[in-house]
């Protein structure tokens, strides 16, 4: 786990304006900022358990052209749900950087870390252009980003291994929100081990996962929340519940399950694009996710009443 700079964001760009993640081209031209908050209609209802932005949010530097990215309303529902202004926001899968632009946006203090080279630059330039524009109103003018010296402010990226989150001190989080990689949906990558994406079985991602789960318990203070966005997939034209083996997974980490939200996609262009190629399929296209809101358990409290949001031991029914 790496702090990567301003500088060397800087250095980076000055000599690839395009880079490819998850085998798509993203480019790395100036972003003009032509809002800082959400329309009205890209607002919908978080209030129940189901969740449904049928508008991408283009908001401040938030764009579509990274693919399986999360809403930035699903982060900003996160973020408004369970944190103060000036507390910590860790994404340690951080893709584009949507979590980590809500949380400037908001006030929150945000720590992003990625393994793919690639999405750590996206973050910082699409950070490095919401700063410059919130400056530009006097929004911000005491946020250091960056991690340039030291007493950060404003928002820190790392390149690294979210099983490995080894700068982070245990306990100093406040928040964990995070979309991780599916299993056999999209690559990012490349030839990285430990990428969620590159995980040859199921049994394999979910041993990284875990691996995961332990380092985000380990981090996040006591009595604090983890939002967590995962998909299910097909294999052989039969459905593999990947949001229930990782639900598991937290609650094996020792997590309490807080909510479990069904999240309605749309404009499902890999699904599409994967199975429209069949002239015949006898199996329903996947459109829907899961967001698990996790709390790690206070320090000394009674989590007897809470027993059934919690891993259980296996129980036999009666024949």
């Amino acid at each position: 786990m790496r702090e990567v700079t301003v500088g060397e964001y800087l250095d980076f760009v000055s000599r690839n304006r395009r880079i490819i993640v998850g085998g798509q081209e993203v480019d790395l031209s100036p972003i003009e900022v032509r809002r800082l908050e959400p329309s009205a209609d890209e607002l919908t209802d978080v209030s129940t358990t189901i969740w449904s932005f049928p508008k991408r949010g283009s908001w401040a530097t938030h764009r579509g052209d990274y693919r399986g990215n999360w809403p930035p309303q699903m982060a900003r529902a996160l973020i408004l749900g369970y944190t103060e202004p000036g507390e910590i926001v860790l994404d340690p899968m951080a893709g584009s950087g949507t979590t980590c632009i809500e949380a400037v946006l908001l006030g929150r203090k945000c720590i992003a870390v990625d393994i793919n080279y690639n999405a750590v630059m996206l973050t910082h330039h699409r950070l490095y252009y919401l700063v410059n524009a919130l400056r530009k109103q006097g929004a911000l003018p005491g946020l250091d980003a960056g991690g340039e010296g030291t007493g950060v402010q404003g928002y820190r990226v790392f390149h690294g291994d979210a099983r490995r989150l080894d700068e982070i001190r245990d306990n100093t989080v406040d928040l964990v929100a995070t979309h991780p990689p599916y299993f056999n949906i999209i690559g990012y990558g490349g030839n990285v081990d430990g990428d969620l994406s590159n995980a040859r079985t199921l049994e394999e991602y979910l041993e990284w996962l875990r691996e995961v789960a332990g380092e985000i318990y380990r981090v996040l203070k006591p009595g604090r929340y983890c939002g967590i966005l995962i998909g299910d997939t097909r294999v052989h034209g039969h459905y593999v519940p990947i949001t229930h083996y990782a639900l598991e997974v937290f609650l094996d980490a020792g997590f309490i399950l807080k909510e479990e939200v069904i999240k309605i996609q749309h404009k499902m262009k890999t699904t599409r694009e994967v199975w429209n190629r069949l002239r015949k399929r006898n199996f329903l296209l996947i459109y829907h996710e899961k967001l698990f809101v996790f709390r790690k358990p206070g320090v000394g409290e009674d989590t007897g009443k809470l027993r059934y949001s919690m891993k259980l031991p296996v129980v036999k029914l009666m024949v």
